[in-house]
């Protein structure tokens, strides 16, 4: 039988941009303290490494290869502007300090530009609507569209915000560092609000083909470990622990066809016993601690998920006190429908179909595709086939994800014949 054939110069560059593109851009935003910039000289760096690599071979670490490719193409694009003079001292003075950040731990600083570029993007003297967003921009690689869905807001609303944010980071000089430990407490939230947001992306696709974003889960997942390594809070260790427990399923989440299975319908002996021990001890750490939040209560909802060995044993009752415990720190219509569902597992469609009419009648969660999706649900389960058909149609219009339109779409049709 013969081997595989390797894959050509442009696939492997494919590939890692997917994977390290933020990462280098990252370093180079480090370094040259300007998004475009850094942006510009990222691309060139990709586009200079088909060339190179498919006349040198692929270089022992690409990713330092495209950083350092893409410092000079940013020099010579300054150089052509004729800024070099004026910023090239400080350029070089920023390359000295790199090896000095790097090997050194001292004042909270860590080996990993991302999430240095995370807290810049958190600063304090950034509009606190513009900094989750702009994390997921610049940090991450979203597009403007996909957080604007996550926002539920328009994509021209979404651009704005971003933009002035890069213009505050630029006008005020805000430094591409992580700040030191006394720091930190101020600019925790929106950090944890940030990485939460990328694996929600990754989770649970807001549009495209493929349901699971699996690369976008493992950088959430990689930057939680940094930041618990770095500050292990209670919301830190409930933040990593509902990663780690959602990321369990993933496996069962999705058929061999690429079509989403429903948790109720899931193997749960696929699901990955190692991120579930690990996420629970995370979880009862943060909860012994008493200094617990949102994060934290839906890991713990999310390891009670984990712990039935089948769907009718799941401990509703519980699932729903959590709820109701969450609705008071954090009031959100999003976290109502949640508990609306976990409601109507508890005492029946009818209960849950109650509240979430009553989100909508309030104009909340109106054009939300997982609201529709859920009351057709629950209509279906109450008998209720016109009115589950009129509410699945209305959430498959609404969501942009293929496999769910499918999902929605076979479950339609199956009421009708």
């Amino acid at each position: 039988m013969n081997p595989p054939p390797r894959p050509s110069i442009r696939d492997q560059l494919d590939a890692l941009y997917r994977s390290d593109s933020r990462r280098v851009f990252a370093s180079l935003v480090r370094i040259l303290k300007d998004f475009e910039l850094a942006d510009d000289a990222m691309h060139e760096a990709f586009a200079a490494a088909v060339v190179d690599w498919e006349r040198d071979g692929v270089p022992a670490s690409p990713t330092a290869w495209l950083v350092s490719t893409g410092r000079f193409k940013a020099i010579d694009t300054l150089r052509r502007q004729g800024r070099l003079k004026e910023l090239q001292g400080e350029i070089a003075a920023r390359m000295a300090e790199v090896a000095t950040e790097n090997a050194s731990r001292a004042e909270g600083e860590i080996e990993d530009d991302r999430l240095r570029l995370i807290f810049t993007c958190c600063h304090p003297e950034i509009d606190p609507r513009i900094r989750v967003p702009l994390t997921l921009r610049e940090v991450c690689g979203l597009t403007t569209e996909e957080i604007a869905r996550a926002f539920l807001t328009t994509k021209g609303s979404m651009a704005q915000r971003i933009v002035r944010g890069k213009a505050k980071i630029r006008e005020a000089g805000i430094p591409f560092v992580v700040p030191s430990l006394s720091e930190l407490p101020a600019r925790l939230d929106a950090v944890l609000s940030a990485i939460y947001l990328v694996f929600n992306e990754g989770y649970s696709a807001s549009q495209g083909e493929a349901p699971i974003r699996a690369n976008l889960t493992a950088e959430a997942i990689r930057l939680g470990r940094l930041l618990h390594q770095l500050l292990p809070e209670p919301e830190v260790k409930g933040l990593l622990a509902l990663m780690l427990l959602h990321e369990s399923r993933r496996e069962a989440r999705v058929s061999d066809d690429g079509e989403i299975i429903l948790m109720e319908d899931q193997d749960r002996r696929r699901w990955d016993q190692r991120l579930i021990a690990e996420g629970i001890v995370l979880v009862e750490d943060a909860l012994r601690s008493r200094r617990f939040g949102a994060y934290t209560l839906q890991g713990a909802i999310s390891a009670i998920h984990a712990e039935a060995p089948t769907a009718d044993q799941t401990d509703w009752n519980q699932i729903v006190v959590l709820y109701s415990a969450l609705l008071q720190i954090e009031p959100s219509p999003v976290i109502e429908l949640n508990r609306a569902v976990a409601v109507a597992m508890r005492d029946g469609p009818e209960a849950g179909l109650a509240i979430i009419d009553a989100i909508l009648a309030r104009g909340d969660l109106a054009d939300y595709h997982l609201a529709h999706s859920a009351r057709g649900e629950l209509l279906c389960r109450a008998g209720e086939k016109e009115a589950a058909i009129a509410a699945l149609t209305r959430a498959a219009e609404l969501t942009q994800q293929e496999a769910e339109k499918r999902l929605l779409n076979t479950k339609i049709e199956r009421l009708r014949t």
